[in-house]
């Protein structure tokens, strides 16, 4: 018998413009059925209720994933989610594309450790958690790197640069358009989209804010 959030799922999926077959669909409640599981003990988000948190968290970090396939055009994209917390967006992004190999970092080791333990339940091979300090880390060598609700634009960008690749790009999570934080960031970077999102179900703004470096003149 399928849980009461799968037709949820579903209708938000199709509203989303996503095509998750039932493998990836059973996965995406599994993982919100882990995280509930945890919270008990560890406190992983205060979002408790089912309902809330398939729009609050699946849904809203699902949202992500029609502009960064779009982005990546057909190749495997190396990322890495910084100040992931329960995993989000870094494991729905794992579930909904098999062929990106994801780093979900947070400086909480309950949180990373929780990560792993949903990569190894789900079956996400190409999922990895790191419990670090994004900027005591070796270069991760990231084509994109993404957050959400982690920090502002300056010290996100600032923090995580050295694990840029060439051609590389930031994609952070916002609520409102972050203005007064794209007014902060330095000369060197170049914000050249802010995205609005809609997700289904949660009545509240959503925008991406793309970032990348200025091309040496």
């Amino acid at each position: 018998m399928q849980p009461p959030e799968a037709d949820t799922l579903a209708r938000g999926l199709d509203r989303l413009g996503l095509a998750l077959d039932a493998d990836q669909q059973a996965r995406l409640l599994a993982y919100q059925a882990l995280i509930a599981k945890w919270n008990r003990v560890y406190n992983l988000t205060a979002v408790r209720d089912p309902s809330e948190m398939l729009t609050h968290h699946l849904l809203d970090s699902l949202s992500v994933v029609g502009p960064l396939r779009r982005h990546a055009a057909g190749r495997p994209l190396r990322m890495l989610d910084v100040g992931s917390g329960a995993g989000l967006p870094g494991v729905v992004l794992a579930i909904a594309e098999p062929s990106w190999h994801i780093t979900c970092v947070d400086t909480v080791g309950k949180k990373a450790s929780f990560i792993q333990q949903v990569a190894a339940e789900l079956g996400l091979r190409q999922l990895r958690s790191e419990h670090a300090r994004v900027e005591a880390m070796p270069p991760a060598q990231a084509d994109v790197i993404t957050s959400r609700a982690f920090a502002s634009l300056s010290d996100f960008t600032r923090l995580t640069g050295k694990h840029l690749t060439p051609g590389g790009i930031w994609m952070a999570m916002k609520g409102k358009a972050p203005t007064a934080e794209i007014a902060e960031l330095p000369a060197t970077l170049d914000v050249f989209h802010v995205e609005p999102l809609t997700v289904p179900d949660l009545d509240a703004e959503r925008c991406l804010a793309w970032i990348r470096p200025k091309a040496a003149e």
